[in-house]
C-alpha cells in the first residue's frame, strides 16, 4: 500500500514538471517570435553635403620710423587687407564654383600729412556653372559670370593747396568707374586637375563708368555724334560688347606650403574690329607659407584694353603686389 502511494506521488510530480517545462518552452518561443517580428533600429544616415566653403583672411602691416637719420627719408605706415572666399558645389554631373577676391590697402607718409594714399583696391567675383557632357568626359557645358571693380576713388599727382592745406589729385578711378560685368556661354575643357580652359564664343561684356570725367578715358561712346568730346557728360555711362572669351586657369601645388595660380583671359569684340583689337587680362599669384599663420605672397596683374587711354594713348598696364602677411583660413 505504501509502495503504491509513493508511485502515485511520483507520477503526479513528473506530470507537473513536464507541464511547467512545456509552459517555459512556450513562453521562450513566444518571446523569440516577438523579438524577430520587432522592427530593427536603423542607424541615422548622414545626408551628403555637396558644398565646400572656405575663406582666407590676409592682414599685412609695415612701418618705418626715422629719428635724426642722416641719410634722410620719411616716416611711413602701410596697412593691407584681403579676403579670398570660395563656395563650390558638386553633385553628379553638375558643378558650380564661386570665388570672391577682395583687397584694400593704404599708406601714410610723413611728407604728405593728413593724407591717406590708396595702394591696393580690388573687387573680383567669378562664378561658373558647368554640366558634364558625359560621365567620363573632359568637356563640360558652361555658363560663367565675372565682375571686376574697386571700392573707392583713386588719385595721383597730388598737390597741396597753400591756403587750406588740403591735398588735391588727379582722379583716376572710383566705385563702378570702371566696372566690368561679363556673362558667357560655352564649353569647359579639363584635361587634368591643375588646368582648365573655358571657351565662351557667346559672351556679353557690359562696361560701366559712373564718373562723368572718366568716361572718355575708359572708352565710353558719345551720346550723339557731333557733341563736344571734351565734356564728360556728353559720353554714355555704359558700353555693351558682344564677343568671344577664352579663359585659361592653371594651378600648381608644389607642397602644402607653396602654390602658384595663374589666369589668362582673352576677349574679342564681334561688334568692333574683331580678332584684331583684343582685351587681355593676365593674373598671377604666388604664395609661400613660412609658418602656420604667416605667408609671403606676390601678385601681379597685366591688362591691355584697347578702349582705355592713359595720358592720351593706349598702353599695357602692369601692377605687382608683394606682401608678408598674417593669414588665417576658415574652412568647412
Amino acid at each position: 500500500m505504501k509502495r503504491l502511494f509513493l508511485t502515485i506521488i511520483a507520477v503526479i510530480a513528473s506530470a507537473s514538471f513536464l507541464h511547467a517545462q512545456n509552459d517555459v518552452q512556450k513562453a521562450a518561443a513566444e518571446a523569440a517570435a516577438a523579438l524577430l517580428e520587432a522592427p530593427t533600429q536603423q542607424e541615422e544616415v548622414q545626408k551628403p553635403n555637396y558644398w565646400k566653403q572656405s575663406a582666407t583672411l590676409d592682414l599685412g602691416f609695415n612701418q618705418t620710423g626715422l629719428f635724426s637719420w642722416a641719410k634722410g627719408g620719411y616716416n611711413t605706415l602701410a596697412l593691407n587687407t584681403g579676403i579670398l572666399a570660395q563656395a563650390n558645389y558638386a553633385k553628379d554631373l553638375t558643378s558650380w564654383t564661386n570665388k570672391l577676391n577682395l583687397k584694400y590697402g593704404f599708406l601714410w607718409s610723413e611728407d604728405k600729412k593728413n593724407l591717406l594714399q590708396k595702394n591696393n583696391d580690388l573687387i573680383d567675383f567669378k562664378s561658373r556653372l558647368t554640366y558634364k557632357s558625359a560621365k567620363d568626359s573632359k568637356w563640360n557645358f558652361s555658363a560663367s559670370f565675372d565682375f571686376l571693380s574697386q571700392f573707392t576713388r583713386s588719385y595721383d599727382s597730388y598737390k597741396q593747396d597753400e591756403n587750406s592745406g588740403k591735398w588735391n589729385g588727379r582722379l583716376k578711378s572710383g566705385f563702378l568707374s570702371p566696372a566690368t560685368a561679363e556673362f558667357g556661354l560655352g564649353m569647359e575643357w579639363i584635361p587634368s586637375s591643375w588646368i582648365k580652359v573655358n571657351v565662351a564664343p557667346l559672351t556679353g561684356s557690359f562696361k560701366i563708368c559712373t564718373i562723368e570725367d572718366l568716361r572718355k578715358n575708359y572708352g565710353m561712346k558719345l551720346k550723339e555724334e557731333g557733341l563736344d568730346s571734351s565734356i564728360g557728360d556728353n559720353y554714355r555711362s555704359s558700353l555693351f560688347q558682344l564677343g568671344a572669351k577664352i579663359t585659361m586657369d592653371f594651378k600648381a601645388r608644389i607642397n602644402d606650403n607653396f602654390s602658384y595660380d595663374t589666369t589668362l583671359s582673352l576677349f574679342t569684340d564681334y561688334l568692333s574690329d574683331p580678332f584684331n583689337s583684343n582685351r587681355v587680362n593676365w593674373d598671377n599669384r604666388i604664395s609661400f607659407h613660412v609658418a602656420k599663420y604667416f605667408k609671403i605672397s606676390l601678385d601681379t596683374w597685366l591688362i591691355y584694353d584697347p578702349l582705355v587711354t592713359i595720358e592720351g594713348s593706349r598702353k599695357v598696364q602692369f601692377k605687382e603686389y608683394f606682401a608678408i602677411s598674417f593669414t588665417y583660413t576658415f574652412a568647412k
